[in-house]
């Protein structure tokens, strides 16, 4: 089947009498599950989204993002909607090679503006896009200082499979950049308890919902995440947060890895690096001049760094690698 043939089946399940579609989670935390949305939400959330962005009946709109997540999904769901002229291309690292005509509207991985930054044609290309939105994974401090040299409009989205898509974005492009999300019309946001993202968003959720996200809230109701419950290590009771240490040891390095940790008899648990570099000793080397000293991993791992369907790291696997490695 044909990407295009995806596309016209899902708009015939679009259309048809069932009130759900089946869409599947990303997995970053275990294999994708499938879940049933609402058309109707799914309605709400493209009018949420277009609304913000100000696109207009006729405006261009890039597909290039596989149809069995929520993601590819809901740019046809925002098309039919807003009565978007739908550019599909097929889902590569490279979308803006095929792509000939101006577009008002794209939404893209970390990954595919990554490959996309390397080859100037197809950078040129997605500067001119009107609205850029990228999703399914961090914006790391490099792209995040390039992209913000752009002359377009580029956002960074926050949201998850149960919210059909994002519920908040925050602009990173431009002078107006910042670190905080600001929530679309009608979704409202706080912190549980445990200092984790509660969201508010009748139209998209039956109930509130508490993400895993630790996060922060300002005085305008904007917030940022600081890191994931679940990616907190706890080695000899000083608490480690997992995207802090990615973020600051990712200014001095483009070898591929991910932090993660190993039980440990002394300290309960200890920082794990897993690199793509056959020689450890180099990012060692690194992380010993760059990371505070109690950030820094206790073990180094040459695998390949394992990542789920939509290119976010798998967390799963890459515990069960340093679990299981000899050492």
């Amino acid at each position: 089947m044909t990407f295009e043939d995806e596309v016209r089946q899902f708009v015939a399940e679009w259309q048809s009498a069932k009130p759900t579609v089946t869409v599947f989670t990303s997995g970053s935390t275990g294999s994708p599950k499938p879940f049933e949305a609402s058309k109707q939400k799914m309605t709400n959330s493209a009018r949420m989204t277009c609304d913000f962005l100000g696109l207009k009946p006729g405006d261009t709109a890039l597909l290039c993002m596989p149809m069995k997540y929520i993601a590819g999904k809901m740019v046809v769901v925002r098309s039919l909607v807003r009565s978007l002229r739908l550019i599909t291309i097929e889902p590569s690292g490279h979308p803006f090679d095929a792509v000939n005509e101006h577009i008002n509207f794209a939404a893209l991985t970390p990954m595919q503006v990554f490959n996309t930054l390397g080859v100037e044609n197809e950078k040129k290309k997605m500067q001119s896009v009107d609205n850029l939105i990228i999703g399914g994974g961090a914006i790391d401090k490099k792209m995040a200082e390039e992209l913000q040299r752009f002359p377009n409009r580029v956002w960074s989205t926050y949201g998850m499979t149960e919210t059909l898509s994002h519920i908040a974005m925050r602009r990173v492009s431009g002078v107006d950049a910042t670190d905080w999300y600001t929530p679309l019309c009608g979704v409202s946001v706080d912190l549980s308890a445990r200092g984790t993202l509660t969201i508010d968003a009748p139209s998209l959720c039956d109930n509130m919902l508490e993400t895993n996200d630790l996060a922060e809230i300002d005085a305008e109701g904007r917030f940022r995440i600081l890191g994931r419950t679940d990616n907190t290590i706890n080695s000899g009771g000083v608490k480690i947060q997992i995207e802090q240490v990615e973020d600051l040891l990712r200014q001095y390095t483009d070898i591929p890895f991910v932090i993660t940790s190993r039980s440990d008899v002394k300290f309960g648990e200890v920082v794990v690096l897993i690199t793509e570099a056959e020689n450890t000793d180099l990012i060692k080397d690194i992380c010993e001049k760059s990371l505070p000293k109690y950030w820094q991993p206790k073990v180094y791992i040459s695998h390949e760094v394992p990542c789920t369907a939509t290119n976010k790291p798998d967390r799963k696997k890459a515990k069960t690698i340093a679990q299981n490695a000899e050492i």
